[in-house]
């Protein structure tokens, strides 16, 4: 048994969250986590343990509290929404405990990176993301608690905005400016990493983890978060045409329905989006965390792209999904 597991097994021993006879399986936790699989007795859960330095070929340093933080979030979701919320069921100073969801659970990124694209999939994901926008919108007490900006500079605006701008001269003056309104911004409680990898589907469910780096800040950053793994799988799939620009409009539509906003708000609130989706295409191929999946003439496509309409950026939201699309198309036909 490796190191990290022995030294798991024993805190929770130590917390009486687990008996002497209990076990330990290490399971996929990303670059931000050790996760592993408890089996003690009958009883078979999750413990998650945040790492001090993520495991990234950029030195990339993070406050373990965030642990505590995606305890918080889960419970604060299971309240909101039960179905798209783990079950949790105790946290230390540096982990937390919840439900093992089965091998019957699909990950929605491995979904969509085999072409099995479903409607219902991008709507039951705008559903959550909208629900839990709304509900937490201007609450006093999860501002408070979710005052988690120094977290969210660690996790995101350091290395996916302030990065990507050094890497980009000519771009970072904005980048910077983006990432100072976005750190300034307080409207309601954030997810932070809201992307397909994060997303379980089973039973009728989608199953929403990784919840570290919830904030309350910019709701515009999910989604624009989770529009842009959806454009760079369909970066992904060409020349194949694939079911991506319906699933998107879909997830937009729905998204917009549960907030419910006013037009005046909505609008606003899209064009933010807009401006954050470019950037964080950008972002995931020259800041700490590159996406995996690409090609480099594929890498370069989305540079191109954002290059040459982030410096205007007066194109709206679905004016630069539009954009996107009719490009990819243009490069595929040449």
């Amino acid at each position: 048994m490796a190191e990290n597991e022995l030294r798991i097994l024993d805190r929770l021993r130590r917390d009486a969250v687990v008996s002497e006879n209990a076990v330990s399986k290490p399971l996929a936790g990303g670059i931000s986590s050790d996760v592993f699989l408890i089996e003690d007795g009958e009883k078979r859960f999750v413990v998650k343990q945040a790492l001090p330095c993520l495991k990234v070929e950029d030195h990339w340093p993070a406050d373990t509290s965030r642990n505590r933080n995606e305890y918080e979030f889960l419970r604060y979701l299971g309240r909101v929404l039960p179905v798209a919320a783990p079950r949790v069921f105790a946290a230390g100073k540096d982990y937390f405990v919840m439900e093992y969801l089965g091998p019957e659970y699909r990950n929605w990124k491995t979904l969509l990176l085999r072409g099995e694209i479903r409607q219902h999939h991008a709507l039951q994901a705008a559903e959550t993301l909208g629900t839990l926008h709304r509900t937490s919108f201007g609450i006093a007490q999860l501002q408070s608690r979710f005052d988690t900006t120094s977290n969210f500079h660690q996790l995101r605006t350091d290395p996916y905005l302030l990065t990507t701008g050094r890497r980009h001269p000519d771009l970072q003056k904005a980048f910077e400016q983006e990432a100072a309104r976005l750190e300034q911004t307080r409207e309601c409680l954030v997810h932070g990493d809201y992307s397909p990898k994060n997303m379980l589907i089973g039973n009728g469910r989608m199953v929403l983890l990784d919840c570290e780096v919830a904030w309350y800040g910019e709701p515009a950053f999910d989604v624009a978060f989770l529009v842009k793994h959806l454009l760079l799988k369909s970066l992904f799939h060409a020349p194949a045409n694939t079911a991506l620009p319906q699933a998107i409009a879909a997830f937009l539509v729905k998204y917009h329905e549960e907030r419910a906003l006013p037009a005046v708000q909505a609008a606003d609130l899209d064009r933010r989006i807009a401006r954050l989706l470019l950037m964080l295409l950008l972002a995931r191929m020259d800041g700490k965390s590159p996406v995996e999946y690409l090609t480099e003439s594929k890498r370069d496509f989305v540079r191109s792209f954002v290059c040459s309409e982030l410096p205007s950026s007066r194109l709206g939201l679905h004016a630069v999904i539009s954009k996107w699309f009719s490009t990819l198309d243009s490069l595929v036909k040449n």
